[in-house]
């Protein structure tokens, strides 16, 4: 799929005006980058088990039971905290795909869309954001770092402009740097590493204890 400018101009304005519209966001994405970026990443995973096997990790989120025996300080328990403090659910970024995107790209390149989209909400479990604007802010700038995705990016600078207020620039900022420290995020076996102790999951992937911050909610 080509650059879309003018569709990527109306998806960003109307992120603009309302940040919780993660359906614009998917075509945002989808206009500047088409399959661009999935691909780079497919051809960085070419070879990997990971491409090989094609784990689909949404099964295993949606089911909340077995993710709740899974041990206590787990990957798995931090993600639940996440996605039931925010009151959202493993299906809520699939469906705001469906809304947002015009599909292209081959198998393995959907693949790796599906991925990257189905695993998003374990980002926020270990880097731990949360899912206020602030903290999406801060994921976004990660995932710019892991990704060099031009449309994330301009999602950070929507987000440098209008989150004007003290310390809000320093955890974007501190958030790029550890995307660039971190042990690289899209080739992770997630469904190995929902049963660690989220410590360890932190230690193995290079993250640093999660930043303190006021989040900031908009309603």
């Amino acid at each position: 799929m080509t650059l879309q400018p003018l569709r990527a101009l109306r998806a960003l304005a109307a992120i603009a005006r309302d940040p919780d519209d993660t359906a614009q966001v998917f075509t945002l994405i989808e206009a500047l980058t088409g399959v661009r970026t999935p691909a780079w990443i497919a051809r960085r995973l070419d070879g990997a088990p990971l491409l090989r096997e094609r784990p689909e990790i949404l099964d295993r989120l949606r089911d909340r039971d077995a993710l709740r025996r899974l041990p206590a300080g787990s990957l798995a328990h931090a993600y639940l905290a996440f996605v039931e403090g925010e009151g959202i659910s493993a299906d809520g970024l699939r469906d705001a795909s469906v809304q947002g995107e015009r599909r292209a790209g081959d198998g393995e390149v959907e693949y790796v869309r599906r991925r990257m989209r189905d695993t998003h909400d374990l980002w926020h479990a270990v880097l731990g954001y949360q899912g206020d604007v602030l903290g999406e802010a801060a994921l976004l700038a990660f995932t710019f770092a892991q990704t060099r995705n031009p449309a994330i990016g301009a999602l950070v600078l929507v987000g440098l402009a209008k989150l004007q207020f003290a310390g809000a620039h320093r955890l974007i900022a501190r958030a790029l740097v550890r995307g660039l420290r971190a042990a690289w995020f899209p080739a992770q076996p997630w469904e190995s590493l929902l049963p660690l102790p989220l410590a360890d999951v932190r230690a193995r992937l290079a993250v640093d204890a999660p930043p303190a911050y006021a989040p900031v909610r908009t309603c």
